[in-house]
C-alpha cells in the first residue's frame, strides 16, 4: 500500500469512448430536429409539444440535477468530511414531496411555459421581470461553473485539453438544444444518466476488487472516522450537521426542483398532471441511486488513500481532482474505462448545460420576446427560440472563461443557487401559499431577501469560516515514500471554497465574520426564502393586501391535494364533479390556452377553472 503509485494516462480508447458519448448526444439532437415533422412551433421546441411521459422526464430531471459538480465534488466531499453527506437522501424525499404537492399543481393547472408567467398573473409584470432577470443571471453564472470546473479537474489529472473540452462541450450542447429542442434535451439526458451510472459502477466494482471487498472499504472508513452520519449539533455555523442538511438542504434544493425553470419546464411538459407528479417521484429513486454511488466512491477514495493522501502529498492540486486520480490509478489496465468515467462526468455537464440553455430560451421567449412582439407567427417564434439557444450557448461558454477565476466547485455552485434561488422560492411561496400577498409585498420581499442572502453569501466568500466550523477530517501521508513533513496534514484545514480572487487575508476577525459570515452555506437559501416571505407578508398586510380578491387558480387549494385521488374515481363522477379537463389527474395537458392566460378577463373564466 505504501509504495508510490504510478497512475495511468489517457490512451486512444479513452478518447474514442468520450468522443462517442458526444457524438451520440449530437445524433439524438439531429433525430428530434426531423422526427415527427420537426420543431414546427415554439411549443414543440420549448415544451416537447407537452406530450412527454413520466419515465424519460424523471430520468432527465435526475440527469440535469446531477452535474459534473456531483460526479467530481461529492466523492471528494465524502473523502474529506465523511459520509454525513448521505443524509441528503432524506432531504431529497422532502424536496420531491414539496415540489409535487405545493408547486406543481399550481403551475400545471395554469398551463404556462415560463414559471415567471405565474408572477405576472398573480402580481404584476414588474415582479415577473425581476424574477426573469434573476433567473437568467443565476443560470448563466451556474452554467459557467458547471462547464469549467470538471474540465479543469480532468485536464490537470488526465491531460485532457482544457479549453478544447470546454468549447466542445458548449458547442455540442448548443447544437442538440438548437436542433431538437426539449425532446432532444430529455432523451439525451436519458442516455447520459445511463453513462453516469455506468461510470460510477465501474469505479465502485474495481475499487472493491482492488481493496479486497466492500467490507474493507467500510472498515477503513469507520477507522478513519468517515462514517459520521449522526451529528445532531443544532449549531447553524457548522458546515454539515443533520440539521443543516435537512433544513438548509431542503430549502436549497426546493428552490431548484420547485420553482427553477430548468426543472419545472420538464415536468409541465408531461401530457397529464398524474404523469408530471409520477415523474418527480420516479426521479427520487434516481437521486438516491446517484447519491449512493457517489458516497460509495468517496469511501473507496478514502480506503485507497487513507495512509497517503494525494492532495496533501501534492499529487493533485485540488480536492476536485481526487476522483479522476483514483480512476487513472485503479482502471489504468482497462483501456476505455477511464474514458467512460470522463464521459460520466461530462454527461453530467451536458445534461445540466442543455437544460439551462433550453430553460433560458423558454424564459426569454415567454417573458421578454412575446410580450414585446405579440404579432410574431408561430414559425417566427420557433426560429427565434432556436436563435436564443445559440446565443445562450455562446454566453455559457463565455461564462466558463470567467468561472476559471473561481474556486472549488460544489460549494461555489450551491452558494450561487442559494443566494439567488432562495429569494425566488420565497417569492413563489408568497404567491401560492399566502392569499393576502400583493405586488408591493412581493417586490419588497424579493428585494429584501435578495439583499440578505447576498450579504451573507458575499461575506462568506470574502471572509471564509474558520477551520473548526468546517470540520475537515484528518488526512494522513505516513504511507507515502516521500519524507514526511509534520505540518503537512494541516493543509486539510484549507477552506473548501478558498476563492483566491476574492478572499481577504490577514485581517482581524470580528464577531460578524465569526457568526453571520460563518453560517453554513446550505442556509444561504433558507435566509433568502424566509426574509422574502416575512417582509412580503408584513408589507402586504400593511398595504391593504387583505382587501384584494384573488382568483383561486393562483393559490394552492385543498382540492389540489384531493385531486391526487381522482384516478381512483369512476370517470363519470369525475366529469360531473368538475367540468374543466385540466384538473383530472389523467387528462390531457391544458397547454397554451392564451385567452385564459391574458389575465384581463378572468371573471368569466373562474367558474370553469375553479377547483
Amino acid at each position: 500500500m505504501g509504495a508510490p503509485r504510478d497512475i495511468g494516462t489517457f490512451v486512444v480508447w479513452d478518447y474514442v469512448v468520450f468522443a462517442g458519448m458526444l457524438l451520440i448526444s449530437a445524433v439524438i439532437g439531429i433525430y428530434y430536429a426531423f422526427a415527427g415533422g420537426g420543431q414546427q412551433t415554439s411549443k414543440d421546441f420549448l415544451m416537447g409539444g407537452r406530450r412527454m411521459t413520466a419515465v424519460p422526464v424523471a430520468l432527465s430531471l435526475t440527469a440535469s440535477f446531477m452535474s459534473a459538480v456531483t460526479v467530481l465534488g461529492t466523492p471528494s466531499e465524502v473523502y474529506r468530511f465523511g459520509a454525513i453527506f448521505s443524509i441528503f437522501a432524506i432531504t431529497y424525499f422532502l424536496v420531491v414531496v414539496l415540489s409535487a404537492e405545493v408547486f406543481l399543481p399550481v403551475f400545471y393547472k395554469l398551463g404556462i411555459t415560463s414559471t415567471y408567467e405565474y408572477l405576472e398573473l398573480r402580481f404584476n409584470k414588474w415582479v415577473r421581470l425581476c424574477g426573469t432577470v434573476l433567473f437568467i443571471v443565476q443560470t448563466i453564472l451556474y452554467t459557467g461553473i458547471v462547464i469549467y470546473a470538471p474540465a479543469l479537474a480532468l485536464n490537470q489529472v488526465t491531460g485532457f485539453d482544457l479549453w478544447g473540452v470546454v468549447v466542445a462541450t458548449g458547442v455540442v450542447c448548443t447544437f442538440y438544444c438548437t436542433m431538437g429542442g426539449l425532446k432532444a434535451v430529455i432523451w439525451t439526458d436519458v442516455f447520459q444518466v445511463g453513462i453516469m451510472v455506468a461510470g460510477f459502477t465501474s469505479v465502485i466494482i474495481k475499487a472493491a476488487l482492488v481493496q479486497g471487498g466492500i467490507s474493507t472499504i467500510i472498515n477503513d472508513a469507520a477507522n478513519g472516522g468517515r462514517l459520521n452520519f449522526w451529528n445532531f449539533n443544532p449549531n447553524p455555523l457548522q458546515r454539515h450537521t443533520f440539521w443543516t442538511i435537512i433544513i438548509g438542504g431542503t430549502f436549497t434544493w426546493t428552490s431548484i426542483y420547485g420553482v427553477n425553470q430548468s426543472q419545472v419546464q420538464r415536468y409541465i411538459s408531461c401530457k397529464s398532471r398524474f404523469q408530471a407528479k409520477l415523474s418527480l417521484y420516479i426521479n427520487l429513486l434516481g437521486l438516491w441511486v446517484i447519491l449512493v454511488c457517489s458516497v460509495l466512491c468517496g469511501l473507496a477514495l478514502y480506503s485507497r488513500y487513507h495512509d497517503c493522501d494525494p492532495w496533501t502529498a501534492k499529487k493533485v492540486s485540488a480536492p476536485d481532482q481526487l476522483m479522476p486520480y483514483l480512476v487513472l490509478d485503479i482502471l489504468q489496465d482497462y483501456p476505455g474505462l477511464p474514458g467512460l468515467f470522463v464521459a460520466c462526468a461530462y454527461s453530467g455537464t451536458l445534461s445540466t448545460v442543455s437544460s439551462s440553455i433550453n430553460a433560458l430560451a423558454a424564459v426569454t421567449m415567454e417573458d421578454l420576446v412575446k410580450p414585446r412582439f405579440p404579432s410574431l407567427s408561430e414559425k417566427s417564434l420557433s426560429w427565434v427560440s432556436q436563435g436564443m439557444s445559440v446565443l445562450f450557448g455562446a454566453l455559457c461558454i463565455g461564462m466558463a472563461a470567467l468561472a476559471s477565476l473561481m474556486g472549488a466547485l460544489l460549494q461555489a455552485a450551491l452558494s450561487i443557487f442559494g443566494m439567488l434561488g432562495g429569494p425566488l422560492m420565497g417569492l413563489f411561496a408568497l404567491g401560492i401559499l399566502v392569499p393576502f400577498a400583493n405586488s408591493i409585498g412581493a417586490l419588497g420581499g424579493l428585494l429584501s431577501g435578495f439583499a440578505a442572502s447576498l450579504w451573507v453569501g458575499i461575506g462568506a466568500q470574502l471572509y471564509p469560516p474558520l477551520p473548526e466550523r468546517m470540520m475537515p477530517l484528518r488526512l494522513e501521508t505516513y504511507g507515502c515514500n516521500s519524507t514526511y513533513n509534520g505540518t503537512n496534514w494541516m493543509t486539510t484545514t484549507e477552506t473548501p471554497f478558498s476563492t483566491s480572487a476574492f478572499q481577504v487575508h490577514n485581517i482581524e476577525r470580528t464577531p460578524l465574520m465569526d457568526n453571520w459570515y460563518s453560517l453554513s452555506y446550505l442556509y444561504f437559501s433558507t435566509v433568502g426564502t424566509l426574509v422574502t416571505l416575512f417582509v412580503g407578508m408584513l408589507l402586504s398586510v400593511s398595504t391593504g393586501g387583505r382587501k384584494q380578491n384573488i382568483d383561486c387558480r393562483f393559490l394552492l387549494t385543498k382540492e389540489d391535494f384531493l385531486s391526487n385521488f381522482d384516478i381512483f374515481k369512476k370517470k363519470k363522477q369525475v366529469l360531473s364533479y368538475k367540468s374543466h379537463p385540466v384538473e383530472d389527474g389523467g387528462t390531457d395537458n391544458p397547454a397554451f390556452n392564451h385567452i385564459e392566460l391574458n389575465g384581463t378577463d378572468q371573471s368569466s373564466k373562474i367558474n370553469g377553472t375553479r377547483l
